[in-house]
C-alpha cells in the first residue's frame, strides 16, 4: 500500500477526521448534568455577564486556539479552498494538543474576501483564547494578521510568517556563533518573497542582522529599488540599491541563504561562490532548493545546513515554535504575540541545542550516537520534550516584562506546571528532585567512565541535585568529556592511581571472615568500582551511590549488599517501582530482588515501601495481592499474604491502611473494594500494591509499562542501610538522573 492509500485509510478510519471533543468534568448522574447544563450553568452565566473577565475561570476559553483558514495557500497544494484545507487544520490542532496540550476549534471559511475573513474571526473572540492564522495567500494574508492584531484583544499568529521566522531565527543565532560570524555583519540572501521569506526578513532584523544586508529575491531576480514600482509594498520593503541581477548574483559572496522558494533552484556552483564558512538555510518542501549532499560536497570548509526535512539534520520544523508560543501566551492571558516574545522564543531555542539531549530524542530518530550542538545540530528536534518547559516560560516571561499579559505568573512554579503535563511521573519526580535540591549530597557513581553516566554526573551538577563523584579512570573520563564538547571537571576517584590502600583495608575488615583475603580486597577496589563505591558510601566519604548501568541487576547488587548491607532494623531490601499513569501513581513492590517471601519478609517490604512512597508526598495505602479475596481461597499461598497483612495491622509502627489478601482488580478498584468487602481497612484503592513474589511483580510491572502506558520510575531499592541503586542496563540519562535525587532524598533522611 502506498504513502496516499495509507493516509487516505488513516483518515476514513471510523470515527473520520482526527480529532473530537470530550468532556473534562464528570457527567454519569443526574446531578452531573445539571451542574454541566440546567439549571447550573446559569451562575457561571450571571458572573461572566457581571465580570467578563471570570470567562476564564468558567469556560475553556484559556485554553482553546482558534485554527482558521480559506484554504488560498495550503501546504504544497496551494488554492484548493476552504473544505479541501479541513484535513491540514485538524492535523494543526492535532499537534498543538500533542506537544503543548492546547484545545483546538478548526475553522475554515469559504471566502476569498479580506474584509469577509476579519470580520468573521473578529466576531468569535468571545470564544477562543487565541488565534492561528493558517495556509492563507500572500499578500492578503499580511493585510489580514494586521487587522485582526488591531481588532483583537487576543493573541493571533500567522503561524506561515513567523513560524518559520522564528525557527529559522533560532538556527540563524547558532549558525553564525559557530562560523564566527557576528549577526550586524552577516550578508543575507532570500531566494524567496513569500509570506515566510518576507516575515523571516524582518524577524533577522530584529534579531540583529543589519536591514541593508539583507537581499531579497523572487522569480523575475533581485528586487531592487529599481523594481520598486513593480512588487506590492511588503516586497517593496526589501528592495536593494544593488544592481539588478538573478539569485547567482545575488549569492556571491554572501554568507547566508534562505531558500523559501522551489526545489532545484540553487547550484554548487553558487554555493561555492558564497563566503567562507557559508550557511544556507533551504526549506522548500518537500525537495530543498539544493540538497543536503550537494551542498556539503560543493566546498571544502564548513557547509552549515538546515533543510525542512526530517531525514536530514537541522530540521526547521514549525511545530518546535507555534504550540509553545501559545502555550505561554495563552497562560498569561496575553493581548498579543509581539516581537519580543518571538525573539524571546527563538533564543530559548538556540539555547536548548546547545544543552545534553536525552537519549529517548537520539532514538526516536534512529541514532545511537548523542547528538551535540555543532553544524549538524543547531536547533532542537521536534519531538524533544524540554521544548514545552523552557520555551513557553521564555514567552510568558517576555509577555509580563513587554506588557502584553493581563495575568502575572512566577516562571519557576509555572515550569513545573509545564513538566507535570507531560506526565504524572514528571509532577511526582519534581517533588524530590525540589528535595534533593533544598540540600544535596555527595553521590558516588560507579562505572564512572559509561558515557552516561558522565552526561548524567553534568546534569546532576548542573541542576544543583547532588555531588557527583565518578569513580573510574581519569584520563578515560576525560577523553569523554572532551568528545562530548562539555565544559565539566568533574570530581574523580581514579581507579588507575594506585592510591586506595586504604579502601582495600575497609572492604578486607568488611569481608574478611567472609572469603576475601587481603590481596582480593584490594584487586576488587582497584578493578570494580562497584565495590569501591560501595566501601565509599561504607566509610562515610560519599552519601550514596548509584551503579548497575553496566552490569546484570544480581551482579550490581551483590557489592553494595556485602559491604553496605540493609538497615539495622531491617534483614530484606527491596525493589520498587513507582508507575504513574494519567491521574494516579502507585508503589510496586517487590519487582527485582526477593523471589519467594514469606509473610514477615512481605510485611517489611511493605513498610519500606510505604516509606519511600512518602517521599514523593504520597500517602501510603496497601494492598497484598495475590489471587483471592479475603479467605476465598485458602492455601498456603493465600495465607502468605494474609498472615503478612495481620503483622502489619498488629505493629504498632505501622500509621497507614494496609489489607489483603486481595485481588488486584479489588485493590485498585474502588467500586469493588468499598461495594463488595466494605468492611475492607483500605477506604479508598490502594498506591502500594505488594506481590507474593519476585515473579508476579516482575510480570506486572512490564506489562503495565508496555500495555497499560504506565511511565515507570525505578526500580529503587529499599531497606538498604544506606543509600544505593542500582540501575537498569540501558537506563537513560534522565533515569540516572531521577535516580540520584531519590539517592540524595534518601541521604536526607538519613
Amino acid at each position: 500500500m502506498s504513502l496516499e492509500d495509507d493516509a487516505l485509510e488513516y483518515h476514513r478510519t471510523d470515527p473520520p477526521g482526527k480529532i473530537e471533543i470530550a468532556t473534562t468534568k464528570p457527567t454519569n448522574t443526574q446531578r452531573d448534568l445539571s451542574l454541566a447544563y440546567s439549571p447550573g450553568v446559569a451562575r457561571p452565566c450571571e458572573v461572566i455577564a457581571e465580570r467578563p473577565e471570570e470567562v476564564y475561570s468558567y469556560t475553556a476559553k484559556g485554553n482553546l486556539v482558534c485554527v482558521v483558514s480559506n484554504g488560498t495557500a495550503v501546504l504544497g497544494l496551494g488554492d484548493i479552498g476552504a473544505a479541501a484545507s479541513k484535513p491540514v487544520m485538524e492535523g494543526k490542532g492535532v499537534l498543538f494538543k500533542r506537544f503543548a496540550d492546547i484545545d483546538v476549534f478548526d475553522i475554515e471559511l469559504d471566502t476569498t474576501d479580506t474584509e469577509e475573513f476579519v470580520r468573521a474571526v473578529e466576531l468569535m473572540e468571545p470564544t477562543f483564547g487565541g488565534v492561528n492564522l493558517e495556509d492563507i495567500k500572500a499578500p492578503e494574508c499580511f493585510e489580514i494578521e494586521e487587522t485582526l492584531r488591531e481588532r483583537m484583544s487576543i493573541p493571533v499568529f500567522h503561524d506561515d510568517q513567523h513560524g518559520t521566522a522564528i525557527i529559522s531565527g533560532a538556527a540563524l543565532l547558532n549558525a553564525a556563533e559557530l562560523a564566527g560570524k557576528e549577526l550586524s555583519e552577516l550578508e543575507v540572501v532570500f531566494s524567496g518573497a513569500g509570506a515566510s521569506a518576507l516575515a523571516s526578513a524582518r524577524f533577522y532584523v530584529s534579531l540583529g542582522v543589519q536591514r541593508e544586508n539583507i537581499t531579497m529575491c523572487d522569480s523575475s531576480g533581485i528586487i531592487t529599488e529599481s523594481r520598486a514600482e513593480e512588487v506590492n509594498e511588503y516586497k517593496r520593503e526589501f528592495a536593494s540599491d544593488r544592481d539588478e541581477g538573478g539569485l547567482a548574483d545575488a549569492v556571491e559572496g554572501a554568507d547566508v541563504l534562505v531558500g523559501l522558494s522551489i526545489a532545484g533552484i540553487v547550484s554548487q556552483e553558487m554555493v561555492r561562490s558564497m563566503a567562507e564558512n557559508p550557511i544556507i538555510f533551504a526549506m522548500a518542501n518537500p525537495d530543498p532548493e539544493i540538497t543536503y549532499e550537494d551542498a556539503k560536497a560543493a566546498r571544502d570548509d564548513t557547509v552549515i545546513m538546515a533543510t525542512g526535512r526530517s531525514d536530514y539534520p537541522n530540521q526547521v520544523n514549525n511545530v518546535i515554535g507555534f504550540p509553545f508560543i501559545f502555550r505561554g501566551a495563552l497562560d498569561v492571558r496575553a493581548t498579543e504575540i509581539n516581537e519580543a516574545m518571538k525573539i524571546a522564543c527563538a533564543e530559548a531555542i538556540a539555547d536548548l541545542a546547545k544543552q545534553d539531549v536525552p537519549d529517548a530524542v537520539v532514538k526516536a530518530y534512529g541514532g545511537s550516537e548523542p547528538l551535540q550542538f555543532g553544524p549538524e545540530y543547531i536547533i532542537p528536534k521536534p519531538v524533544d520534550p524540554r521544548v514545552l518547559f523552557e520555551l513557553s516560560p521564555a514567552v510568558a516571561q517576555a509577555a509580563m516584562d513587554s506588557g502584553a499579559a493581563r495575568k502575572e505568573i512566577e516562571i519557576d512554579e509555572y515550569r513545573e506546571e509545564l513538566e507535570a503535563r507531560l506526565g504524572k511521573s514528571r509532577e511526582m519526580m519534581r517533588v524530590v528532585l525540589n528535595k534533593a535540591k533544598s540540600e544535596p549530597k555527595r553521590l558516588a557513581l560507579a562505572e564512572g567512565e559509561d558515557e552516561k553516566m558522565i552526561r548524567a554526573a553534568y546534569q546532576i551538577e548542573e541542576e544543583g541535585i547532588a555531588e557527583p563523584v565518578l569513580i573510574g579512570e581519569r584520563a578515560e573520563i576525560d577523553r569523554t568529556i572532551a568528545r562530548l564538547g562539555l565544559e565539566y571537571e568533574p570530581e574523580v576517584v581514579d581507579l588507575s592511581e594506585g592510591k586506595l590502600d586504604g579502601y582495600a583495608d575497609a572492604l578486607y575488615e568488611k569481608r574478611k571472615r567472609k572469603g576475601i583475603t587481603r590481596s582480593e580486597a584490594a584487586d576488587l577496589v582497584e578493578t570494580d568500582s562497584n565495590y569501591l563505591g560501595s566501601v565509599l558510601v561504607d566509610a562515610g566519604e560519599a552519601d550514596a551511590m548509584l551503579t548497575g548501568l553496566t552490569h546484570h541487576y544480581p551482579t550490581a547488587l551483590r557489592p553494595p549488599l556485602q559491604v553496605i548491607g540493609t538497615a539495622e532494623d531491617v534483614n530484606y531490601a527491596a525493589g520498587v517501582y513507582m508507575l504513574a499513569f494519567q491521574n494516579q501513581v502507585v508503589f510496586l513492590a517487590d519487582a527485582t530482588v526477593n523471589q519467594d517471601p514469606d509473610e514477615e519478609v512481605l510485611a517489611e517490604v511493605t513498610k519500606q515501601t510505604a516509606k519511600l512512597a512518602r517521599r514523593f508526598n504520597v500517602e501510603p495505602r496497601a494492598a497484598m495481592l495475590s489471587y483471592s479475596n479475603f479467605g476465598s481461597v485458602d492455601n498456603e499461598g493465600t495465607r502468605k499474604p494474609r498472615d503478612a497483612a495481620k503483622l502489619l495491622r498488629e505493629d504498632p509502627e505501622v500509621d497507614f491502611p494496609v489489607d489483603g489478601e486481595m485481588q488486584a482488580d479489588t485493590a485498585v478498584v474502588e467500586e469493588i473494594l468499598t461495594g463488595t468487602y466494605e468492611f475492607s481497612e483500605l477506604e479508598e484503592p490502594a498506591n502500594v500494591l505488594v506481590f507474593p513474589n519476585l515473579e508476579a511483580g516482575n510480570i506486572a510491572y512490564k506489562l503495565l509499562q508496555r500495555l497499560g502506558g504506565a511511565e515507570a520510575t525505578g526500580p529503587m531499592l529499599v531497606g538498604m542501610d544506606k543509600p544505593v541503586h542500582v540501575l537498569q542496563r540501558g537506563d537513560e540519562v534522565k533515569d540516572i538522573v531521577n535516580l540520584a535525587a531519590v539517592a540524595v532524598v534518601d541521604a536526607q533522611e538519613e
